[in-house]
Protein backbone atom coordinates (compact mmCIF):
# COMPACT_ATOMS: atom_id res chain seq x y z
CA UNK A 1 0.00 0.00 0.00
CA UNK A 2 0.97 3.54 -0.79
CA UNK A 3 1.77 5.63 2.30
CA UNK A 4 -1.34 8.70 2.08
CA UNK A 5 -0.15 12.09 2.29
CA UNK A 6 -2.24 15.41 1.67
CA UNK A 7 -0.97 16.43 -1.82
CA UNK A 8 -2.25 11.99 -2.59
CA UNK A 9 -5.57 12.63 -2.19
CA UNK A 10 -8.83 14.63 -3.15
CA UNK A 11 -9.69 15.43 0.78
CA UNK A 12 -6.79 16.44 3.40
CA UNK A 13 -5.33 13.10 4.50
CA UNK A 14 -4.82 14.89 8.03
CA UNK A 15 -8.20 16.00 8.32
CA UNK A 16 -9.38 12.54 7.58
CA UNK A 17 -7.08 11.10 10.03
CA UNK A 18 -7.76 13.71 12.96
CA UNK A 19 -11.92 13.42 12.37
CA UNK A 20 -11.73 9.20 12.43
CA UNK A 21 -9.94 9.12 15.55
CA UNK A 22 -12.01 11.77 17.21
CA UNK A 23 -14.93 9.95 16.09
CA UNK A 24 -14.73 6.95 18.46
CA UNK A 25 -14.98 4.28 16.16
CA UNK A 26 -13.93 1.36 17.14
CA UNK A 27 -13.38 0.05 12.97
CA UNK A 28 -14.38 2.45 10.45
CA UNK A 29 -14.64 -0.25 8.02
CA UNK A 30 -17.42 -1.56 10.03
CA UNK A 31 -19.30 1.25 11.69
CA UNK A 32 -22.93 1.74 11.04
CA UNK A 33 -24.74 4.03 8.71
CA UNK A 34 -25.50 7.02 10.72
CA UNK A 35 -21.97 6.83 12.48
CA UNK A 36 -20.88 7.16 8.57
CA UNK A 37 -23.25 10.04 8.33
CA UNK A 38 -21.86 12.02 11.46
CA UNK A 39 -18.32 11.15 10.45
CA UNK A 40 -18.59 12.41 6.38
CA UNK A 41 -20.47 15.27 7.35
CA UNK A 42 -17.81 16.52 9.84
CA UNK A 43 -14.86 15.73 7.22
CA UNK A 44 -16.86 18.23 4.82
CA UNK A 45 -16.93 20.68 7.57
CA UNK A 46 -13.85 20.92 8.42
CA UNK A 47 -12.52 20.37 4.68
CA UNK A 48 -15.32 22.18 2.78
CA UNK A 49 -14.91 19.45 0.25
CA UNK A 50 -18.20 17.75 -1.09
CA UNK A 51 -18.07 13.84 -0.72
CA UNK A 52 -19.45 11.67 -3.36
CA UNK A 53 -22.36 10.14 -1.12
CA UNK A 54 -23.37 6.67 -0.99
CA UNK A 55 -23.51 5.39 2.68
CA UNK A 56 -27.19 6.06 3.28
CA UNK A 57 -30.14 5.65 1.67
CA UNK A 58 -32.39 8.48 1.17
CA UNK A 59 -34.20 10.04 -1.92
CA UNK A 60 -32.63 11.90 -4.28
CA UNK A 61 -35.76 13.47 -5.77
CA UNK A 62 -38.21 15.74 -4.79
CA UNK A 63 -42.11 14.34 -3.11
CA UNK A 64 -44.90 14.08 -5.51
CA UNK A 65 -47.57 17.10 -4.33
CA UNK A 66 -50.47 14.81 -4.53
CA UNK A 67 -48.56 13.95 -1.29
CA UNK A 68 -47.25 17.62 -0.01
CA UNK A 69 -50.65 19.43 -1.00
CA UNK A 70 -53.48 16.69 0.28
CA UNK A 71 -50.86 17.07 4.17
CA UNK A 72 -51.46 20.77 3.78
CA UNK A 73 -54.73 20.73 3.29
CA UNK A 74 -54.80 18.57 6.13
CA UNK A 75 -52.54 20.84 8.25
CA UNK A 76 -55.12 23.55 7.54
CA UNK A 77 -58.11 21.60 8.48
CA UNK A 78 -56.26 21.33 12.32
CA UNK A 79 -55.72 17.55 12.27
CA UNK A 80 -52.27 18.77 14.00
CA UNK A 81 -54.47 18.81 16.78
CA UNK A 82 -56.52 15.72 17.55
CA UNK A 83 -54.50 11.98 17.87
CA UNK A 84 -55.00 9.91 15.31
CA UNK A 85 -56.68 6.78 15.60
CA UNK A 86 -54.46 3.76 15.78
CA UNK A 87 -55.76 1.95 13.10
CA UNK A 88 -55.41 4.58 11.01
CA UNK A 89 -57.52 7.11 8.93
CA UNK A 90 -60.05 4.68 7.25
CA UNK A 91 -59.17 7.05 3.52
CA UNK A 92 -55.82 5.80 4.10
CA UNK A 93 -56.73 2.27 4.56
CA UNK A 94 -59.08 2.23 1.76
CA UNK A 95 -56.53 3.56 -0.46
CA UNK A 96 -54.21 0.83 0.45
CA UNK A 97 -56.60 -2.11 0.24
CA UNK A 98 -57.04 -1.20 -3.25
CA UNK A 99 -53.24 -0.15 -4.11
CA UNK A 100 -52.03 -3.78 -2.88
CA UNK A 101 -54.73 -5.12 -5.01
CA UNK A 102 -53.74 -2.87 -8.23
CA UNK A 103 -50.55 -3.23 -7.83
CA UNK A 104 -49.72 -6.88 -6.54
CA UNK A 105 -52.96 -8.43 -7.65
CA UNK A 106 -53.94 -9.51 -3.74
CA UNK A 107 -57.07 -8.88 -1.62
CA UNK A 108 -56.76 -7.73 1.90
CA UNK A 109 -59.75 -5.99 3.84
CA UNK A 110 -59.16 -1.87 4.63
CA UNK A 111 -58.93 -3.03 8.09
CA UNK A 112 -55.99 -4.80 7.94
CA UNK A 113 -53.86 -2.29 6.04
CA UNK A 114 -52.23 0.05 8.93
CA UNK A 115 -49.99 2.46 8.74
CA UNK A 116 -47.22 2.71 10.61
CA UNK A 117 -44.25 5.24 11.33
CA UNK A 118 -42.22 4.12 8.11
CA UNK A 119 -41.40 0.25 7.42
CA UNK A 120 -39.22 0.39 10.60
CA UNK A 121 -41.92 0.50 13.06
CA UNK A 122 -44.28 -2.01 11.09
CA UNK A 123 -40.72 -3.90 11.31
CA UNK A 124 -40.28 -3.69 15.12
CA UNK A 125 -44.18 -4.22 16.16
CA UNK A 126 -44.32 -7.43 13.71
CA UNK A 127 -40.89 -9.16 15.50
CA UNK A 128 -42.95 -8.05 18.68
CA UNK A 129 -45.99 -10.09 17.82
CA UNK A 130 -44.66 -12.89 15.43
CA UNK A 131 -41.75 -13.44 17.58
CA UNK A 132 -44.15 -14.36 20.55
CA UNK A 133 -47.08 -16.12 19.32
CA UNK A 134 -45.81 -19.32 20.04
CA UNK A 135 -43.50 -20.08 22.62
CA UNK A 136 -41.28 -22.43 20.94
CA UNK A 137 -40.98 -20.21 18.18
CA UNK A 138 -38.57 -17.47 19.42
CA UNK A 139 -35.91 -16.86 16.39
CA UNK A 140 -36.28 -14.77 12.95
CA UNK A 141 -34.46 -16.41 9.85
CA UNK A 142 -33.46 -13.26 8.29
CA UNK A 143 -32.70 -14.10 4.24
CA UNK A 144 -29.57 -11.94 4.04
CA UNK A 145 -27.71 -9.84 2.93
CA UNK A 146 -30.10 -7.95 4.56
CA UNK A 147 -30.83 -3.98 6.46
CA UNK A 148 -28.43 -4.02 9.24
CA UNK A 149 -31.26 -1.93 11.61
CA UNK A 150 -33.58 -4.69 11.62
CA UNK A 151 -31.09 -6.97 13.41
CA UNK A 152 -30.09 -3.71 15.55
CA UNK A 153 -33.90 -3.86 16.77
CA UNK A 154 -33.82 -8.03 17.72
CA UNK A 155 -30.44 -6.77 19.60
CA UNK A 156 -32.69 -4.14 21.56
CA UNK A 157 -35.67 -6.25 22.07
CA UNK A 158 -33.98 -9.36 23.36
CA UNK A 159 -35.35 -11.55 20.87
CA UNK A 160 -33.24 -14.37 18.68
CA UNK A 161 -32.59 -14.32 15.08
CA UNK A 162 -30.86 -16.67 12.88
CA UNK A 163 -29.09 -15.68 9.08
CA UNK A 164 -27.49 -16.80 6.15
CA UNK A 165 -26.30 -15.40 2.63
CA UNK A 166 -28.51 -16.06 -0.21
CA UNK A 167 -26.15 -15.72 -3.07
CA UNK A 168 -24.86 -18.91 -3.30
CA UNK A 169 -28.71 -20.25 -2.44
CA UNK A 170 -30.67 -19.37 -5.43
CA UNK A 171 -33.48 -21.09 -7.46
CA UNK A 172 -34.23 -25.05 -6.05
CA UNK A 173 -30.97 -25.20 -3.95
CA UNK A 174 -33.35 -22.52 -1.37
CA UNK A 175 -35.36 -24.88 -0.57
CA UNK A 176 -32.84 -27.04 1.56
CA UNK A 177 -30.70 -24.21 2.71
CA UNK A 178 -34.57 -22.65 4.31
CA UNK A 179 -35.77 -26.46 5.18
CA UNK A 180 -32.46 -26.77 7.54
CA UNK A 181 -33.37 -23.76 9.82
CA UNK A 182 -37.35 -24.13 9.53
CA UNK A 183 -36.73 -28.17 10.78
CA UNK A 184 -35.71 -27.24 13.97
CA UNK A 185 -38.64 -26.01 14.81
CA UNK A 186 -37.75 -22.44 16.34
CA UNK A 187 -38.95 -20.02 13.71
CA UNK A 188 -41.41 -17.86 14.38
CA UNK A 189 -40.88 -15.76 11.29
CA UNK A 190 -38.93 -15.14 7.70
CA UNK A 191 -37.62 -11.85 6.49
CA UNK A 192 -36.65 -10.95 3.36
CA UNK A 193 -36.58 -7.31 1.48
CA UNK A 194 -37.48 -7.77 -2.01
CA UNK A 195 -35.88 -6.16 -4.30
CA UNK A 196 -32.84 -5.78 -1.71
CA UNK A 197 -31.14 -3.63 0.09
CA UNK A 198 -27.97 -4.17 -0.19
CA UNK A 199 -27.47 -6.48 -3.32
CA UNK A 200 -30.62 -5.82 -5.26
CA UNK A 201 -31.20 -9.24 -6.37
CA UNK A 202 -34.95 -10.21 -7.00
CA UNK A 203 -36.53 -13.66 -5.38
CA UNK A 204 -38.34 -15.24 -8.71
CA UNK A 205 -41.87 -16.31 -8.87
CA UNK A 206 -40.35 -20.29 -8.00
CA UNK A 207 -38.11 -18.89 -5.22
CA UNK A 208 -41.42 -16.58 -3.77
CA UNK A 209 -42.95 -20.64 -4.22
CA UNK A 210 -40.59 -22.32 -2.15
CA UNK A 211 -40.22 -19.78 0.81
CA UNK A 212 -44.42 -19.79 0.77
CA UNK A 213 -44.15 -23.62 0.70
CA UNK A 214 -42.12 -24.11 3.53
CA UNK A 215 -43.37 -20.78 5.46
CA UNK A 216 -46.80 -22.95 5.47
CA UNK A 217 -45.32 -26.12 6.33
CA UNK A 218 -43.37 -24.87 9.55
CA UNK A 219 -46.16 -22.15 10.31
CA UNK A 220 -43.84 -19.79 9.70
CA UNK A 221 -44.60 -16.05 9.15
CA UNK A 222 -43.05 -14.29 6.19
CA UNK A 223 -42.34 -11.14 6.31
CA UNK A 224 -41.86 -9.47 3.07
CA UNK A 225 -40.04 -5.70 3.00
CA UNK A 226 -41.53 -4.69 -0.36
CA UNK A 227 -39.05 -0.92 0.79
CA UNK A 228 -37.97 -0.57 -3.07
CA UNK A 229 -41.54 -1.17 -4.30
CA UNK A 230 -41.85 -1.70 -8.17
CA UNK A 231 -38.02 -0.84 -8.66
CA UNK A 232 -36.43 -3.59 -10.21
CA UNK A 233 -37.03 -1.69 -13.88
CA UNK A 234 -36.45 -4.47 -15.70
CA UNK A 235 -40.25 -5.42 -15.62
CA UNK A 236 -42.90 -2.40 -15.77
CA UNK A 237 -44.88 -2.41 -12.69
CA UNK A 238 -46.84 0.83 -12.83
CA UNK A 239 -49.67 0.54 -14.78
CA UNK A 240 -52.61 -0.07 -11.88
CA UNK A 241 -54.82 -2.87 -12.62
CA UNK A 242 -52.17 -4.82 -15.44
CA UNK A 243 -49.87 -7.24 -15.48
CA UNK A 244 -47.08 -7.45 -14.63
CA UNK A 245 -47.51 -6.89 -11.00
CA UNK A 246 -44.66 -6.82 -8.12
CA UNK A 247 -43.60 -10.14 -7.52
CA UNK A 248 -44.99 -10.80 -3.88
CA UNK A 249 -44.85 -13.61 -1.43
CA UNK A 250 -48.66 -13.38 -0.77
CA UNK A 251 -49.81 -15.00 -4.20
CA UNK A 252 -48.60 -18.35 -2.83
CA UNK A 253 -49.19 -18.59 1.14
CA UNK A 254 -51.50 -16.69 3.47
CA UNK A 255 -49.25 -16.65 6.19
CA UNK A 256 -47.64 -13.18 5.36
CA UNK A 257 -46.69 -9.66 6.46
CA UNK A 258 -45.84 -6.73 3.82
CA UNK A 259 -44.19 -3.89 4.60
CA UNK A 260 -44.42 -1.47 2.21
CA UNK A 261 -42.39 2.14 2.72
CA UNK A 262 -43.12 5.56 1.29
CA UNK A 263 -39.73 6.37 1.33
CA UNK A 264 -37.58 5.53 -1.78
CA UNK A 265 -40.62 4.64 -4.21
CA UNK A 266 -42.52 7.95 -3.04
CA UNK A 267 -39.82 9.46 -1.97
CA UNK A 268 -41.46 10.91 1.08
CA UNK A 269 -38.82 9.50 3.92
CA UNK A 270 -39.20 12.49 6.22
CA UNK A 271 -42.68 11.82 6.71
CA UNK A 272 -42.38 8.61 8.73
CA UNK A 273 -45.29 6.91 7.41
CA UNK A 274 -45.59 3.06 5.38
CA UNK A 275 -47.47 0.91 5.68
CA UNK A 276 -48.03 -3.27 7.41
CA UNK A 277 -50.30 -5.28 5.78
CA UNK A 278 -51.40 -8.46 6.89
CA UNK A 279 -52.99 -11.16 5.12
CA UNK A 280 -56.79 -11.34 6.19
CA UNK A 281 -56.25 -15.18 7.50
CA UNK A 282 -53.23 -13.93 9.45
CA UNK A 283 -54.82 -10.95 11.03
CA UNK A 284 -57.51 -12.97 12.44
CA UNK A 285 -55.77 -16.18 13.96
CA UNK A 286 -55.44 -16.75 17.29
CA UNK A 287 -52.51 -17.63 19.59
CA UNK A 288 -52.78 -18.55 23.21
CA UNK A 289 -49.31 -17.95 23.86
CA UNK A 290 -49.62 -14.13 23.11
CA UNK A 291 -51.31 -13.64 26.29
CA UNK A 292 -48.64 -13.87 28.05
CA UNK A 293 -47.95 -10.58 26.81
CA UNK A 294 -51.20 -8.69 24.86
CA UNK A 295 -54.67 -8.30 26.31
CA UNK A 296 -55.42 -10.94 23.34
CA UNK A 297 -54.39 -13.94 21.90
CA UNK A 298 -56.30 -12.39 18.13
CA UNK A 299 -52.70 -11.60 16.03
CA UNK A 300 -54.18 -8.86 14.64
CA UNK A 301 -55.84 -6.94 17.78
CA UNK A 302 -52.50 -7.83 19.94
CA UNK A 303 -50.50 -6.28 16.87
CA UNK A 304 -52.84 -3.12 16.68
CA UNK A 305 -53.64 -2.20 20.37
CA UNK A 306 -50.89 -3.76 21.67
CA UNK A 307 -47.59 -3.50 19.50
CA UNK A 308 -48.63 -0.37 17.63
CA UNK A 309 -50.14 1.29 20.20
CA UNK A 310 -47.55 0.57 22.59
CA UNK A 311 -44.61 2.08 20.04
CA UNK A 312 -46.50 5.59 19.10
CA UNK A 313 -50.21 5.54 19.69
CA UNK A 314 -50.45 6.15 15.99
CA UNK A 315 -48.93 7.49 12.89
CA UNK A 316 -48.78 11.30 11.97
CA UNK A 317 -52.01 11.92 11.43
CA UNK A 318 -51.40 14.93 8.28
CA UNK A 319 -48.95 12.08 6.72
CA UNK A 320 -51.43 9.86 6.90
CA UNK A 321 -53.61 12.00 4.27
CA UNK A 322 -50.59 12.81 2.50
CA UNK A 323 -49.85 8.58 1.67
CA UNK A 324 -53.58 8.74 1.32
CA UNK A 325 -53.49 10.89 -1.92
CA UNK A 326 -50.40 9.52 -3.49
CA UNK A 327 -52.17 6.10 -3.81
CA UNK A 328 -55.45 7.21 -4.74
CA UNK A 329 -53.42 9.24 -7.73
CA UNK A 330 -51.85 5.88 -8.19
CA UNK A 331 -54.56 3.78 -8.16
CA UNK A 332 -56.54 6.20 -10.29
CA UNK A 333 -53.91 5.75 -12.69
CA UNK A 334 -53.23 9.61 -12.76
CA UNK A 335 -49.65 9.50 -10.97
CA UNK A 336 -46.96 6.76 -12.34
CA UNK A 337 -45.24 7.12 -8.78
CA UNK A 338 -42.85 4.30 -11.00
CA UNK A 339 -41.47 6.82 -13.71
CA UNK A 340 -40.75 8.92 -11.20
CA UNK A 341 -38.12 6.20 -9.60
CA UNK A 342 -36.47 5.39 -12.60
CA UNK A 343 -33.93 7.96 -12.55
CA UNK A 344 -32.17 5.72 -9.96
CA UNK A 345 -31.52 2.67 -12.75
CA UNK A 346 -29.96 5.30 -14.98
CA UNK A 347 -27.71 6.62 -12.25
CA UNK A 348 -26.46 3.15 -11.01
CA UNK A 349 -26.18 2.07 -14.74
CA UNK A 350 -23.34 5.27 -15.05
CA UNK A 351 -22.11 4.75 -11.80
CA UNK A 352 -21.52 0.95 -12.14
CA UNK A 353 -19.74 1.44 -16.02
CA UNK A 354 -17.38 4.01 -13.84
CA UNK A 355 -16.58 1.73 -11.05
CA UNK A 356 -15.86 -1.19 -13.31
CA UNK A 357 -13.69 1.26 -15.96
CA UNK A 358 -11.17 1.97 -12.89
CA UNK A 359 -10.19 -1.82 -11.32
CA UNK A 360 -13.65 -1.83 -9.33
CA UNK A 361 -15.73 -5.29 -9.72
CA UNK A 362 -19.46 -5.74 -8.48
CA UNK A 363 -19.73 -7.94 -6.12
CA UNK A 364 -23.09 -9.31 -6.21
CA UNK A 365 -23.73 -9.18 -10.25
CA UNK A 366 -26.20 -11.79 -10.77
CA UNK A 367 -29.80 -12.85 -10.64
CA UNK A 368 -30.14 -16.57 -10.78
CA UNK A 369 -28.91 -16.15 -14.28
CA UNK A 370 -29.36 -12.91 -15.58
CA UNK A 371 -27.41 -10.09 -14.53
CA UNK A 372 -28.32 -7.64 -11.60
CA UNK A 373 -30.91 -5.01 -12.29
CA UNK A 374 -29.88 -1.16 -12.26
CA UNK A 375 -31.76 0.54 -8.97
CA UNK A 376 -31.31 2.30 -6.28
CA UNK A 377 -28.06 0.15 -4.64
CA UNK A 378 -25.42 -1.58 -6.19
CA UNK A 379 -22.20 -3.44 -4.50
CA UNK A 380 -18.37 -3.11 -5.66
CA UNK A 381 -14.94 -4.29 -4.60
CA UNK A 382 -11.55 -3.59 -5.34
CA UNK A 383 -8.74 -6.31 -5.76
CA UNK A 384 -7.81 -8.35 -2.53
CA UNK A 385 -8.99 -5.31 -0.28
CA UNK A 386 -11.30 -6.43 2.50
CA UNK A 387 -14.67 -4.49 2.66
CA UNK A 388 -14.09 -2.75 6.36
CA UNK A 389 -10.36 -1.56 4.43
CA UNK A 390 -11.77 -0.45 0.82
CA UNK A 391 -14.25 1.86 2.83
CA UNK A 392 -11.54 3.53 5.04
CA UNK A 393 -9.33 4.17 2.44
CA UNK A 394 -12.33 5.70 0.34
CA UNK A 395 -12.71 8.15 2.42
CA UNK A 396 -9.42 9.96 1.48
CA UNK A 397 -10.62 10.03 -1.86
CA UNK A 398 -14.03 11.74 -0.85
CA UNK A 399 -16.33 8.52 -1.38
CA UNK A 400 -18.63 6.87 1.14
CA UNK A 401 -20.68 4.35 1.39
CA UNK A 402 -21.06 1.12 3.83
CA UNK A 403 -19.36 -2.30 4.36
CA UNK A 404 -21.49 -5.59 3.43
CA UNK A 405 -20.07 -6.98 6.92
CA UNK A 406 -22.92 -5.25 8.37
CA UNK A 407 -25.18 -6.36 6.57
CA UNK A 408 -25.07 -10.17 7.16
CA UNK A 409 -23.06 -10.79 3.83
CA UNK A 410 -20.50 -13.15 3.67
CA UNK A 411 -18.65 -11.39 0.79
CA UNK A 412 -16.62 -9.27 3.76
CA UNK A 413 -14.91 -7.80 0.39
CA UNK A 414 -17.37 -5.61 -0.45
CA UNK A 415 -19.36 -2.23 -0.34
CA UNK A 416 -22.52 -0.72 -0.82
CA UNK A 417 -23.64 1.84 -3.16
CA UNK A 418 -26.43 3.88 -3.00
CA UNK A 419 -27.25 6.30 -6.06
CA UNK A 420 -29.94 8.53 -4.45
CA UNK A 421 -27.42 11.13 -4.03
CA UNK A 422 -25.11 11.01 -6.95
CA UNK A 423 -26.93 13.18 -9.33
CA UNK A 424 -25.49 14.10 -12.67
CA UNK A 425 -23.39 16.97 -11.83
CA UNK A 426 -21.46 14.69 -9.54
CA UNK A 427 -20.83 12.06 -12.05
CA UNK A 428 -17.25 13.93 -13.24
CA UNK A 429 -16.40 14.18 -9.59
CA UNK A 430 -16.76 10.55 -8.87
CA UNK A 431 -14.85 9.68 -12.47
CA UNK A 432 -12.13 11.60 -11.23
CA UNK A 433 -11.80 10.47 -7.72
CA UNK A 434 -11.90 6.44 -8.53
CA UNK A 435 -9.79 7.34 -11.58
CA UNK A 436 -6.98 8.92 -8.78
CA UNK A 437 -7.81 5.50 -6.57
CA UNK A 438 -7.00 3.24 -9.04
CA UNK A 439 -3.96 5.26 -9.94
CA UNK A 440 -2.78 4.84 -6.55
CA UNK A 441 -3.73 1.10 -6.03
CA UNK A 442 -3.45 -0.79 -8.95
CA UNK A 443 -0.34 -2.07 -8.68
CA UNK A 444 -1.46 -3.02 -5.16
CA UNK A 445 -4.81 -5.76 -6.43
Amino acid sequence: MIELSSKDTPINCEVVKTKIQESGIEQVGKATIRELVRLVNRIETETGDKYIRMEMGVPGLPPSEFGTNAEIEALKKGVASKYPMIEGVQELKDEASRFVKLFLNIIVKPENCIPTVGSMQGGLATFLVAGRRDIKKDTTLFIDPGFPVQKQQHRVMGLKYDSFDVYNYRGEKLREKLESYLSKGNISSILYSNPNNPSWICFSENELKIIAELADKYDAIVIEDLAYFAMDFRQDYSTPGMWPYQPTIANYTDNYTLLISSSKAFSYAGQRVGLMIISDTLFNRKFPDLKRFFSSDNYGYAMVYGAVYSLSSGTSHSAQYGLAAMLKAANDGEYNFVNDVRAYGFRANEMKRLFLANGFEIVYDKDEDRPIADGFYFTFSYGNMSGAELLERLLYYGISAISLDITGSERTNGLRACVSQVKGKYLPALESRLKKFHEHYKNNK
